[in-house]
């Protein structure tokens, strides 16, 4: 199976006759065209053959297209869409201009609520340069900013909608439409799990509600269920279900889900490998590896007093999500391919109205546990080989909605990314003068996308999956590698 194809191949024997006359009709270009790949270095070696009657595994580990620099991704999503101009892009103008109309120098601009008409505002908060880069973070993220030498920040982001589901769509799936598949799901499909005893891709959303959108953004789309992320809670019981019942033996659940495979199997016709029954399959047999497994993985009573403290476990504001970070870390250590964590209910950083409320809120949840991840994987020799990503969806206006608050954005925007190859420690991109639209370097989604699939070893042009006749892509037609992202 080659990875810059999909395993979604035809049938392994023919159903008809038609089928037949296909695939004997196309032998001899078949053999021709292996000839042509395998004298360009382009043909996939042959798997090992499965055992008569088993599923391939959709998740075996699989060859890169070239030597990854991130083995790995922690992607930390702040949902509801973080204001770039009160944390990481800092604009002298927009505080010489605060309370004035937008100047008629930056065109006519207009959103679904006319924000144009409003005035800008400034800054909440001072921003200040860090580390050696002399990267400028606001007051609001002290702790994230102690870690600026590692950071790769994008100040030039742009997207193409306005509204928070197609956003969120976006950024996770590369389009704005539902029911693509999402990013974990695509590094899971190219490059499959280096630990067959827990998913290869989890997903762990805010307790307090779910992103806008919602389950399509960690979703599989068109490929098959295998790849789909896996939903871990929070609190102390992440994986419900997890033991194994009372009075029940190993030997007895093993029995149970062999009988039930067994039977399904039966209903598994000749070319379904990568239907649904067979995902569900695969998830019984993986749910009962998990009891024997996934225990220790979310069991954090062992760390050290320091961790707790690195992640901010003995505080009721930061407990949360910097146990969530901390099981990130002891996922990844594990051999985990990707973990998605949110950060924000279901508005989240939408701060609409009081602005200083809503992101003091948010950035004291979760500023000491990103440090914290930060430093905890650096110091374990984990960061070099774990792509860490931060951003939302898209991000805020720089003028008021209201008298305090602050609309979407998705024409200029911040992210960044740390660790996996990244080069840390500088700046790329710029917004306009007062945030409003990216201006220069700009890093549209299907660059980030592309980027972070070329840091695990992928190209993102050779990535595809069969669906409707097409070869569907993670980048649809577009996205170029920011390769001054690359260290």
């Amino acid at each position: 199976m080659s990875n810059c194809c999909g395993p979604n191949g035809p049938a392994s024997r023919p159903t008809s006759r038609r089928n037949f006359l296909r695939h004997a009709g196309g032998g001899f270009g078949m053999l021709a065209l292996a000839s042509l790949l395998g004298r360009d270095g382009l043909l996939a070696a042959t798997p090992p053959a499965s055992p008569r009657g088993s599923i391939p595994n959709p998740l075996v580990p699989r060859p890169a297209h070239f030597p990854a620099k991130a083995q790995r991704v922690i992607f930390l999503f702040m949902s509801g869409g973080p204001s770039h101009v009160d944390l990481f892009d800092p604009k002298p103008d927009l505080i010489r201009l605060a309370g004035q109309p937008i100047p008629d120098s930056f065109g006519t601009f207009k959103t679904r609520r006319a924000v144009a008409k409003n005035k800008l505002l400034a800054p909440l908060r001072a921003f200040k340069a860090y580390g050696e880069s002399g990267i400028e973070v606001s007051d609001f993220l002290p702790n994230i900013a102690s870690c600026a030498d590692d950071l790769c920040l994008l100040r030039g982001c742009h997207g193409d909608s306005v509204t928070h589901p197609e956003s969120v769509y976006q950024m996770n799936t590369g389009s704005i439409l539902m029911g693509r598949p999402c990013l974990g799901a695509w590094a899971t499909y190219g490059l499959g799990t280096e630990n067959q005893n827990m998913p290869a891709f989890v997903v762990m959303p805010d307790p307090a509600g779910w992103v806008k959108g919602g389950a399509p953004a960690w979703g599989n789309g068109y490929m098959p269920a295998s790849y789909q992320g896996t939903l871990l809670r929070g609190g102390v019981s992440p994986i419900l279900h997890l033991n194994t019942p009372a009075g029940i033996s190993g030997e007895q659940q093993r029995a149970t889900v062999d009988f039930i495979n067994q039977m399904n199997r039966q209903n598994l016709g000749s070319g379904e490998e990568d239907s649904e029954l067979a995902a569900r399959i695969g998830a019984y047999e993986l749910a009962f590896r998990m009891q024997q497994h996934a225990p220790e993985v979310v069991d954090i009573s062992k760390e050290t007093a320091a961790t707790r403290t690195l992640y901010g476990l003995d505080d009721k504001i930061t407990a949360d999500f910097g146990h969530r970070c901390l099981l990130a870390r002891r996922m990844v250590e594990r051999g985990v391919r990707f973990v998605q964590l949110y950060c924000g209910d279901t508005n989240g950083w939408d701060g609409h109205s009081d602005m200083e409320g809503n992101h003091s809120k948010l950035c004291a949840q979760s500023d000491l546990p990103v440090a914290g991840l930060l430093k905890d994987l650096k110091s374990r020799g984990l960061l070099d080989s774990t792509l860490v990503i931060w951003g939302g969806e898209f991000g805020r206006m720089p003028m008021s909605e209201g008298t305090n608050g602050r609309d979407h954005n998705p024409h200029g925007f911040s992210m960044w990314l740390a660790g996996g190859g990244v080069k840390g420690g500088q700046v790329i991109g710029t917004t306009d003068a007062v945030g409003l639209r990216a201006e220069s370097e700009k890093s549209h989604v299907h660059d980030i996308h592309a980027t972070i699939l070329h840091l695990l070893g992928m190209d993102h042009t050779r990535l595809t999956f069969r669906h409707n006749g097409r070869n569907q892509r993670l980048t649809d037609v577009s996205g170029t590698v920011i390769r001054k992202v690359i260290g």
